[in-house]
């Protein structure tokens, strides 16, 4: 091969390294479309994304929606992501779908957690400790169970116990509310000392907020070891092919409890939307970014990292 040929494809091969790469994603997915059914850890885990999406040439848009109408979403690709399919407890929505293959689960984001019904510590101290104590003092509880948004799996389930009359429940009445207002139930009664039962879950600042104890014997409703729970990232069916980067990014994108009670802190007592609050949070640990951005790029084909790190050091 002749001088002057070799140069050329050399000069070709330099110029090809120091090109950006191609745009790595289609028009159709730079909005992605989420959900949020209200809670306070679903608002921190869209944050956190959120944060990550702008600096990528990503737009993220977030509607407020009831968890049997995110799946119907999902299935008919009204909405892209839902970082929030708690399981078991919304088993009986998920399997259908991905029998169907009309959605994609594209990995766990979070272990470690439990989810069930409890009581402020005091209560516990007076010897509720599990379901069946309960309905023994029906009366100190003015038959009342404090759930979540109306649809939500774990009310179905805590209806379902009631009426299935377990644990002498029978005559007992749920009441469903949203998170914040379960909540500021919740804060009513530890502070007059009253006795309550509501639904509970970790990552959730109530954790330390009320000092309060899990109720053991909810197996049949909630799961093993304390309704023992896994969240995962589900998508639209076919998203992955057609949006290899934002999968890609997803399938990296993994939570702690403590980064998340952290983030719901932020929200629920100081007032910060989720965004702020995560951002503020990823300021503080940068270290995240790495793993996370792995192999990410902007969907005009540059290095991720680099750009989320700009991002944040500007913002």
């Amino acid at each position: 091969m002749s001088g002057p040929r070799l140069i050329i494809l050399a000069l070709a091969g330099l110029l090809l390294a120091a090109a950006p790469a191609a745009a790595a994603e289609p028009e159709s997915c730079a909005t992605v479309r989420m959900s949020d059914p209200g809670w306070t850890d679903i608002t921190s885990t869209n944050g956190i994304l959120g944060t990550l999406l702008a600096p990528l040439g990503y737009t993220q848009k977030v509607d407020t929606l009831a968890v049997p109408v995110t799946f119907e979403s999902l299935k008919n690709q009204q909405i892209d992501v839902f970082l929030g399919n708690w399981m078991p407890a919304q088993k009986r929505f998920i399997e259908p779908l991905t029998a169907e293959k009309a959605i994609e689960v594209i990995r766990p984001n979070l272990d470690g957690i439990r989810f069930t019904l409890a009581v402020p510590a005091y209560v516990a101290e007076a010897g509720i400790k599990d379901f069946a104590d309960l309905a023994r003092h029906a009366d100190r509880f003015d038959h009342k169970i404090y759930g979540i948004e109306s649809g939500a799996p774990a009310n179905q389930n805590i209806q379902k116990m009631i009426d299935a009359k377990d644990f002498g429940l029978d005559g007992w009445s749920l009441v469903e509310s949203s998170e914040q207002g379960m909540l500021s139930q919740v804060d009513r009664a530890t502070r007059k000392k009253d006795w309550i039962v509501f639904l509970a879950w970790e990552p959730n600042p109530m954790n330390t907020k009320y000092p309060l104890n899990y109720l053991s014997g909810g197996d049949a409703y909630f799961g093993a070891n304390y309704g023992g729970a896994t969240v995962y990232t589900v998508t639209r069916r076919d998203l992955s092919q057609n949006c290899p980067n934002l999968a890609r990014l997803l399938s990296q994108l993994t939570f702690t409890v403590e980064m998340e009670n952290q983030i719901m802190g932020s929200i629920l007592d100081q007032g910060e939307d989720g965004k702020t609050a995560a951002t503020r949070y990823l300021k503080d640990h940068p270290d995240l970014l790495a793993g996370w951005l792995a192999g990410v790029t902007t969907r005009d084909g540059q290095d991720g990292l680099t750009a989320v790190r700009a991002a944040l050091t500007k913002g």
